[in-house]
């Protein structure tokens, strides 16, 4: 099944019709799969005036209604199960900082499914047996450290779980143990690399990375030329939602032109954020997915919340499934100042742009009187922080056109020394938004 370029070639490079083919037979059983087994979803269907013989091509896709994040809080924790408890074999969760903690449960069946769709993801960035993979994403209700565990373990690759945190011994076992591939946050890789540098260690010469495999949080292009750059590696970005499955939703292939949907396991669409409208292709709009193999927990239409656009054009690498664009940010991450809709994306995105500044910078909204003030706070790196000819007030004036080009506002902008914003060993908190409560 397996050849030098794909895990699974007959699958990967299957024509796009045989590929809808798949997805409506499947389809048809999931939702006959829901009908059957879930509560949750037969009052759905019965709201909605359908039952899964409504369900004849793909496009009947659209007479279901959207499953969204409050449901399955509103059903923590299993209210969504759709098999005997005894099927299920291995339960996540997020972290729940904003309410009830969104469950994932998995069967025998979709663990096999995470299994393939990370082995399959890994291999597609060039993870071979002969790898050593350092997993430093965390283990435990967290889906990251244990999906990448997983796929790994497919194909055999030799696998050191390291985890989150310890950065120094984290550095100390790549090192130690020639790890190949990192699979991290990219706000981890860039904080791996400023620790490398800070105690003399240099990726290039004294590690044997290859790869990076990076996911879990937004981030842009330049930030991955940036941990390239530092790492000598080629970075590849990943994605996936506990909801869904965990990582192995979708993964860039050496082209790193868009992250390919595994479209044999899920159904994607686009939808306008404010009205559910479903986008033609190529407009972009709010991520909704539906996986096809999901027993446990099955979802119909998940909205994730996740701004990007959709092509389905030939990718040279000859894979035919769908790719998705890098997620430009979050339809409830996105910041509404002085009625001006901000991702911090976008921020991000000029920031990476200055060679003067380091990949930390922070985000402040707040409504001290009737009007929102807005505050960018970034880093020098630390070769700038030392420099005497550096003009601050020209760095500032320059950082602030750019980012009125892209948003239109003239934030405040505040310029700090390398290592005064604090780092991180998981995702990075950039936005702090203190208008909650104000009016």
């Amino acid at each position: 099944m397996s050849d030098n370029k794909h895990w699974n070639k007959t699958v990967e490079t299957m024509p796009r019709k045989q590929i809808r083919e798949l997805q409506l037979k499947k389809l048809k059983a999931q939702v006959k799969h829901c009908y059957e087994n879930s509560a949750f979803y037969q009052r759905k269907f019965k709201t909605a005036g359908i039952t899964p013989d409504s369900i004849k091509t793909l496009e009947d896709l659209q007479k279901i209604p959207f499953t969204v994040k409050t449901d399955l809080r509103d059903n923590y924790p299993t209210g969504l199960v759709a098999v005997d408890s005894g099927n299920i074999v291995e339960i996540h969760a997020s972290s729940g900082t904003t309410g009830n903690p969104i469950v994932g449960a998995y069967t025998k069946t979709d663990m096999e499914a995470w299994q393939e769709v990370m082995a399959r993801s890994i291999y597609t960035t060039g993870g071979r047996k002969e790898d050593v993979i350092h997993i430093a994403y965390g283990y435990g209700l967290f889906t990251g450290g244990l999906g990448f565990h997983y796929g790994a373990q497919k194909i055999g690759i030799e696998t050191v779980p390291a985890s989150g945190g310890m950065t120094q011994r984290q550095i100390k076992l790549m090192k130690d143990l020639g790890a190949t591939i990192l699979c991290c946050t990219p706000s981890f890789a860039v904080y791996l690399s400023e620790v490398m540098a800070a105690e003399g260690v240099n990726p290039k010469k004294d590690l044997k990375l290859r790869t990076g495999i990076f996911g879990a949080e937004p981030w842009s292009d330049r930030t991955r030329q940036r941990i390239n750059t530092a790492l000598g590696i080629d970075a590849f970005d990943i994605y996936g939602l506990t909801e869904l499955c965990g990582p192995g939703v979708a993964v860039e292939c050496p082209e790193h032109n868009g992250l390919h949907i595994w479209e044999d396991h899920f159904i994607v669409e686009t939808i306008n954020p404010e009205t559910g409208e479903v986008l033609s292709e190529g407009e972009e709009g709010e991520l909704v997915f539906t996986p096809l193999s999901k027993t446990g927990m099955p979802l119909l239409r998940y909205r994730t919340r996740d701004i990007s656009v959709i092509e389905t054009d030939m990718c040279p690498c000859r894979r035919t499934h769908s790719r998705m664009m890098r997620v430009s940010g979050r339809s409830d991450d996105m910041l509404i100042i002085r009625g001006v809709n901000v991702f911090p994306s976008q921020i991000e995105y000029v920031i990476m742009g200055f060679p003067e500044l380091a990949t930390q910078y922070e985000i402040y909204v707040d409504r001290p009187d009737a009007l929102d003030t807005f505050a960018v706070k970034v880093e020098l790196t630390e070769e700038y922080s030392k420099s005497t000819a550096l003009n601050m007030n020209e760095l500032k004036s320059r950082i602030l056109s750019k980012i009125n080009n892209v948003t239109g506002l003239n934030p405040e902008i505040q310029i700090v020394k390398y290592g005064e914003i604090p780092r991180t060993e998981g995702k990075a908190k950039h936005v702090f938004d203190k208008r909650k409560g104000k009016t």
